[in-house]
């Protein structure tokens, strides 16, 4: 299997940007800065990262007059960078810090939104297994940490009343994200073709306006190949199809469970990473609505896009 080259000389970069609309929900993360989920980074090691995560929501079946309690943004934008340290071997430790841009475009009331900082997290990553063979390697790994309640919660509309919790940056909550994640590299003997799964749920508690949002459950299982790979690793192409399933609790808003504001969704689309040089990679993932929930006041995703760029060095020995 390949992995992270522990000789890789790099300089901070931390680069970013691009692209146009197509739109993000904060639960739908991308499967993130390396195409394999379960290694942790290098000993010694460092990664940045940027992620530009776009996402579109379908309107509430319920949707008549106003913007309902439950209301997620139809469009919204999600900026992610991200810090991670190889401090130990088989550990590492991440910061994600997001900026987020929601908005909520209804036939019934003007376009309502805005920009600010969202929630934080720190997670802690554990490499539990790894065996190696002729065939490839196996790893496995678990995520835990906290997210932190950094992100902005006054937003307002156009007359100064605040907007629903579901529409804001952040939560007002600290939340605890756990994650389980496996790469199974050589599947069916083929050495370039990669299995991966990532299972992670964000378990939430009650934050800003009284309300709880509903805890969630993402499923990402990504199965890639690599058409290319350099004799130094330096540059490689990996490209294949993912299945996603993302399910969310019912909100709670001053400890009243608003029935059916939660549900489920069902994505398949494609992602593919480019390795450009020694530690860096692009990436670019596509995601459309196979299946959803018809639930009155659920907003299912409808379509995801994710773009992203990061960059490995060496912080010590």
């Amino acid at each position: 299997m390949r992995i992270r080259n522990p000789y890789f000389v790099g300089r901070f970069a931390c680069l970013a940007l691009l692209f146009l609309s197509l739109l993000c929900a904060s639960e739908l993360k991308a499967q993130g800065p390396a195409p394999e989920t379960a290694p942790p980074l290098f000993p010694g090691g460092g990664l940045v990262s940027y992620n530009s995560i776009f996402t579109t929501r379908s309107l509430m079946l319920a949707s008549s007059g106003g913007i309902p309690v439950t209301a997620f943004p139809t469009f919204s934008h999600e900026a992610d960078f991200n810090f991670t340290w190889g401090f130990y071997r088989n550990f590492d430790l991440a910061v994600l810090v997001p900026v987020v841009t929601n908005h909520f475009d209804s036939e019934n009331v003007p376009v309502v939104g805005g920009t600010g900082l969202g929630d934080a997290m720190v997670l802690l990553k554990y490499r539990f297994y790894r065996r190696d063979s002729e065939r490839g390697t196996t790893q496995a790994s678990v995520t835990f940490g906290p997210k932190i309640p950094t992100g902005r919660t006054d937003l307002t509309d156009k007359s100064g009343k605040r907007l629903p919790a579901g529409l804001q940056p952040g939560s007002g909550s600290t939340d605890l994200f756990l994650a389980v994640n496996w790469t199974y590299t050589g599947l069916f003997n083929l050495r370039r073709l990669v299995a991966d799964e990532d299972f992670h749920s964000l378990i939430r508690s009650q934050g800003t306006q009284a309300t709880r949002l509903g805890s969630g459950i993402e499923s990402r299982f990504w199965l890639s190949y690599r058409p290319y790979e350099s004799k130094s690793v330096a540059r490689e192409w990996f490209i294949g199809p993912a299945l996603t399933w993302l399910h969310s609790q019912d909100d709670r808003i001053g400890g009243i469970t608003q029935s059916r504001s939660g549900g489920d969704v069902l994505l398949a689309g494609i992602t593919t990473y480019v390795g450009v040089r020694p530690g860096m990679h692009v990436w670019l993932g596509m995601d459309w609505d196979v299946v959803h929930s018809t639930g009155a006041m659920f907003m299912p995703v409808r379509r995801h896009v994710s773009f992203g760029i990061t960059q490995q060095f060496r912080m010590h020995r």
